[in-house]
């Protein structure tokens, strides 16, 4: 069945659903909001009407008589790559959820689907396949704003976090202390379909245990001592936008179950509310080290860890893509140099080989931290050797300092002694000892806290 087009620039829509009823439904529904639609009862029909329809939007029941609408949720992303695929299912099982959306689903709506619902996946459906097909082809081929550099592992990056934003699938972003998690999770955010949302971050580690639900789900007034009015919290504040959970490795035990219902269900129920509420938003975690590790020494649930690593995205470490040192330190010298009212206009030759040299634990933000300090410190038109190495001589030193005797220490203590010995070196500056660490500060308040409460 093929409906009249009332606007011009509305995408056609591909309904692959064999009951007849919820057809004529869902075609109600988008014909008044605009849309043209094209039918099929079967999967067979589906893939027919597919080569012959150059539909950019499909809305795909899983429960066809002919065959599973996963695997042809496969073909048609095989023969047309952009295009965007709605699934709908008569229940919600997190096995099937996670297998539409690894293999490339936009999103999963569960039956009965309400006309604002359906109405809002199709039309993030619609602005996503738009994305996935950008009037200027050579535009993938630039860097994403902010980000600086053209070595093959952060052009691959580029590449991913434009994929990744064209669907709603959870991302998991993992690299080392200062190589731009969050940056990254931002530039899905703003090439995605959910670019005019909020993008709200979380940082999971750094969250007190007692304030745990209300700073994700939120609370209403009187809901324990001390909420003395409604709050609001991060996944509320979310909807409509993403949701970023910073080190959500280290997240604690208590809200896992918790948030793993959330993302089953989309509903936040706030502390103290008498119902809960349904939300639409984006998940984009990030963690320093490889979530598998944290399921593995059982601080995250394997459950939880297979919602949030649907797609994942590895940041590459400085020392990898070495040809953007130069890029990078020229643009941080020129921003730092008008900042702090400095005549910087160039680096020697020199002070490039030392920066090129230099295994930067702390990645892109230690140069950045490095140039800053610089600019700060010293004065000239050229950046010299001497200038840097006056800046980095702390690190430089610790080099070549003996290796501490750690005979009869247990891997505990071990850790303390060095987590212990990175604070003392950085006078109790704990984002400090973390970047050298390569971990997350959240990671060292935890020890802190648990070393105290010892």
């Amino acid at each position: 069945m093929t409906l009249p087009l009332p606007a011009r620039d509305a995408p056609d829509i591909l309904l692959v659903e064999d009951t007849a009823s919820m057809r004529t439904i869902y075609e109600s529904h988008l014909r008044r909001a605009g849309y043209r639609t094209v039918s099929a009862g079967t999967a067979a029909e589906g893939l027919e009407m597919f080569r012959v329809h150059p539909v950019s939007v499909v809305l795909l029941d899983l429960m066809l008589p002919d065959r599973d609408g996963l695997d042809l949720l496969v073909d048609l992303l095989q023969m047309r790559p952009g295009t965007s695929v709605v699934v709908v299912a008569a229940e919600r099982s997190t096995d099937r959820t996670v297998s539409a959306i690894r293999r490339g689903a936009l999103d999963y709506l569960v039956k009965p689907v309400t006309e604002s619902r359906l109405m809002e996946a199709v039309e993030a459906a619609r602005r996503a396949a738009s994305l996935a097909h950008p009037p200027h082809s050579d535009a993938a081929c630039a860097p994403l704003p902010d980000f600086i550099g053209q070595s093959a592992p952060m052009r691959a990056v580029y590449d991913r976090i434009r994929a990744a934003a064209r669907s709603m699938a959870p991302v998991c972003i993992s690299g080392e202390s200062g190589t731009g998690k969050e940056l990254a999770a931002l530039a899905i955010h703003r090439l995605s379909a959910r670019a005019g949302g909020p993008f709200i971050t979380l940082d999971c580690g750094a969250i007190p245990p007692d304030r745990l639900e209300s700073e994700v789900f939120g609370h209403r007034r009187g809901a324990f001592v001390g909420a003395v009015s409604d709050r609001l919290g991060a996944a509320e504040l979310a909807d409509g936008g993403t949701l970023f959970l910073d080190e959500v490795g280290e997240l604690h035990p208590t809200l896992q179950p918790r948030l793993l219902r959330f993302l089953q269900s989309g509903l936040v129920h706030p502390l103290g509310a008498e119902a809960a509420r349904r939300v639409n938003l984006r998940i984009i975690s990030a963690s320093t080290l490889p979530l598998a590790e944290a399921v593995r020494a059982g601080r995250l649930r394997e459950d939880l860890f297979f919602r949030l690593q649907v797609v994942g995205l590895q940041m590459p470490p400085l020392r990898a893509r070495i040809e953007d040192i130069q890029p990078l330190a020229e643009t941080f010298l020129a921003r730092f140099a008008a900042i702090e009212g400095r005549s910087f206009t160039r680096i020697s030759a020199e002070a490039m080989a030392v920066l090129r040299g230099h295994p930067w634990p702390g990645n892109v933000r230690e140069l950045s931290n490095l140039l800053r300090a610089v600019t700060v410190l010293h004065e000239g038109e050229d950046l010299t050797a001497a200038m840097l190495q006056a800046e980095m001589r702390p690190v430089t030193a610790r080099r070549g300092e003996a290796a501490p005797d750690l005979s009869g220490l247990t891997l505990a203590e071990v850790e303390r002694a060095a987590i212990e010995t990175a604070l003392a070196r950085h006078e109790g500056a704990v984002q400090k000892a973390a970047a050298d660490l390569g971990v997350a500060a959240s990671t060292l308040y935890r020890k802190l806290e648990g070393w105290r409460a010892d």
